[in-house]
């Protein structure tokens, strides 16, 4: 059995010498065999997805089995719904999802209320496995579901790379003293003096992995040329989301055709929602400002998968501020976004990445559907009015760190290559 040793040629391709072993990415990432049709990015040329008869059975039992069964669901791709709702998508919605089940319950509640949903296509990117979610989304009878599973989930390697390996340096030990201990990645601090941490690199290894995944290795899409729209669990879809979709598309062709993305939420709730019901600007995009129900082109994700190096490269932990930094520099002319003035995607989560304890799911519930009581009578806007045409241009920001370590860097951009 042959098999392809990526470990030199992608450490050589970095300046690294191939004798700090101590850096090289985990044997069970890299080494991959030249027959294997299983592996995290492989799916079978010209294979279509299956049936929801012919659904993965997760095994929990071990660890192996759990790699195995990701491995496997990613390979087969089973549509759930497919037999109930034929024909292709009139819009695929990609949600990425942690480990907020009843944030995810919430989302799914407000997805089912919205108009035309039967003609979707969902996409659950998952890097938390569990029965509890898998029975969730599975539960969905209201339109097509495919789930992916990102293969590197830090939960799948729980003490080596990409999870945390017990021979990594601390956060915050000086970059000397991590030499002096000799902890594995004592060369590469970020660009203030800190060492990795595995959950917090975990966001945007998924984001960018899942980019790539769908666009390249989901059959479903084959033929599919509308946008692709990207959410969270802890989002909230209003009622007439796809009817403001639709005219935003109509939109963008009339009046706004070098638009290269299209936000259909923002952070500012149901503020002023019925005077900007029907209100759109256009603007650069703005990683605080346009990072919620946003959809891309398969033109836009052409020009992202251009950026590979710079994306998987700048030293911030987070991928929309990675992207801010990509708009007029990698990609040289600033990305363009259209945007709804009023939100058809609401952010309910209170917690997140930093925040873990004193989460309260149910207040986003009442919260959302009493702002949604005043609102009803805004929704289903006839046209859209042109509130605002703001400056194109890039904007410089501070980087945040927290990716500065060589195997993060190489894991990434190989998420672009057939492993």
């Amino acid at each position: 059995m042959r098999f392809r040793l990526l470990k030199k040629n992608l450490l050589a391709l970095l300046g690294v010498s191939f004798v700090v072993v101590t850096l090289l990415i985990s044997t069970r990432v890299l080494l991959v065999n030249d027959n294997d049709t299983t592996g995290p990015n492989n799916v079978e040329p010209g294979h279509q997805g299956m049936h929801s008869g012919d659904a993965v059975k997760f095994n929990f039992g071990s660890l192996t089995e759990l790699t195995q069964s990701v491995y496997s669901a990613n390979y087969k791709q089973c549509v759930h719904n497919a037999d109930k709702f034929p024909g292709e998508p009139l819009l695929v919605l990609v949600v990425q999802v942690h480990n907020r089940p009843d944030y995810l319950r919430l989302f799914i509640k407000s997805l089912e209320k919205a108009a035309e949903v039967h003609s979707f296509l969902l996409i659950f990117s998952h890097d938390y496995f569990s029965e509890e979610i898998n029975a969730i989304v599975q539960g969905i009878t209201f339109c097509k579901v495919l789930q992916i599973y990102f293969p590197f989930s830090t939960q799948l390697y729980p003490s080596e790379f990409p999870g945390k390996d017990p021979r990594d340096c601390p956060r915050d030990i000086s970059k000397d003293n991590a030499s002096k201990t000799g902890c594995i990645n004592a060369e590469h601090p970020d660009s203030y003096g800190h060492y990795r941490e595995a959950f917090i690199t975990q966001t945007k290894h998924h984001w960018w992995w899942k980019l790539h995944f769908v666009w390249e290795r989901v059959p479903a899409l084959q033929g599919y040329s509308g946008f692709v729209l990207f959410l969270e669990e802890d989002n909230y879809i209003l009622p007439d989301f796809f009817h403001y979709y639709k005219s935003m598309v109509e939109f963008r062709k009339s009046s706004c055709p070098d638009c290269d993305m299209l936000a259909l939420g923002n952070h500012n709730g149901l503020t002023d929602f019925n005077i900007l019901s029907n209100k759109v600007l256009t603007t650069g995009w703005m990683s605080t400002k346009h990072n919620i129900g946003m959809a891309i082109s398969r033109d836009v994700y052409y020009k992202l998968m251009g950026c590979n190096e710079e994306f998987c490269t700048f030293d911030d932990y987070n991928w929309d501020w990675t992207l801010q930094h990509l708009s007029g520099t990698c990609i040289s002319k600033p990305i363009k976004v259209l945007v709804a003035q009023g939100s058809r995607v609401l952010h309910t989560g209170d917690c997140g990445l930093h925040q873990k304890e004193n989460c309260r799911p149910e207040w986003a519930t009442q919260k959302v559907e009493e702002s949604l009581k005043t609102a009803k009578e805004a929704l289903f806007p006839q046209s859209l009015i042109l509130q605002s045409v703001e400056t194109v241009e890039h904007k410089t920001l501070m980087k945040n760190g927290g990716w500065g370590d060589v195997r993060d860097h190489i894991l990434c951009k190989n998420y672009a290559t057939r492993l």
